[in-house]
């Protein structure tokens, strides 16, 4: 399996970096990535563009930017770029701003960096390995955490995802929703239904939020009867007639539109708590009392 070491050499970590806005915390980000010969200078003003006509998606939970675009012949091969900030910096992100770390990814397909993502999105969602990263005195240190603590701490058992997991015995009828349109339980019993994240390139963010998903859906011993698919927004318009939902932010689902089928908003993509939520939404799953 792919490890996050694989894309990301000690030399393209940078902390305590100082940026004046969200443009330049990007652009050091970039930097980083054409220093390494991942990409050229033109994929940094990618980065920059996709986040000026998609809006502020990619800030996927407090703090976290992931800094990202499509593939292209900008990007001369897979790899990411770490930048902690010395200094918040505001992305625009209506309950995720301000910004103190930027990761950036450049990909040369959807499928190479998926298990690294995982990784990533797991150790960020863990509480006491995102306090560790952010305070990790050096790029050395902070190496050493993303290739050693790949599992989730004790932090993320009592973290509040934990609500009891609803049994099942046979796949799940899709419940009815309030967001646009409603969830299709049409799907025969030996046909898992699918769940679509979505993001603006369908290679960032919507894998950050498809680990998440799974995550819950392993909890709640659903995994067989749900897949989960990580997309774009041009596809996921193509697909969502193949969905009971879409999961995605906020910006993303207003570019979506009415799609024939809930599109549900995620604010922090690395929260169980939050997706579990959505999931009950789905499938109108009471949340047992506390």
């Amino acid at each position: 399996m792919t490890q996050l070491s694989d894309f990301l050499p000690g030399e393209a970590i940078r902390l305590d970096v100082r940026a004046a806005d969200w443009r330049e915390a990007i652009g050091v980000a970039g930097g980083l990535m054409v220093a390494a010969g991942v990409a050229t200078e033109d994929y940094t003003a990618e980065m920059i563009a996709n986040v000026e006509d998609n809006g502020p998606y990619i800030v996927i939970a407090p703090g976290l930017a992931f800094a990202h675009a499509r593939p292209s012949p900008a990007v001369l091969r897979t790899g990411m770029s770490w930048v902690r900030l010395a200094e918040p910096v505001e992305f625009g992100h209506e309950s995720n701003d301000p910004v103190e770390l930027v990761v950036a990814l450049a990909a040369k397909d959807s499928a190479a960096h998926t298990s690294a993502m995982a990784a990533l999105a797991r150790l960020l969602g863990d509480p006491d390995t995102a306090a560790a990263l952010a305070a990790a005195p050096t790029p050395e240190a902070l190496l050493v955490l993303l290739t050693g603590g790949a599992e989730p701490g004790p932090a993320a058992a009592s973290a509040p995802a934990a609500a009891p997991a609803p049994a099942a015995e046979s796949p799940p009828a899709a419940g009815s929703a309030s967001s646009a349109g409603s969830a299709s339980s049409s799907a025969p019993a030996s046909s898992p239904h699918k769940i679509l994240t979505v993001c603006g390139n369908g290679v960032g963010t919507s894998l950050f939020l498809k680990n998440t998903l799974e995550q819950v859906l392993d909890r709640w011993k659903w995994s067989k009867f749900v897949t989960v698919e990580a997309t774009d927004t041009i596809s996921a318009k193509g697909k969502a007639s193949e969905a009971v939902a879409l999961l995605t932010s906020q910006e993303i689902a207003k570019t979506l539109g009415d799609v024939g089928r809930p599109v549900k908003v995620v604010q922090d993509f690395t929260s169980t708590a939050e997706v579990d939520a959505a999931l009950r939404d789905i499938y109108d799953v009471d949340t047992p009392d506390a």
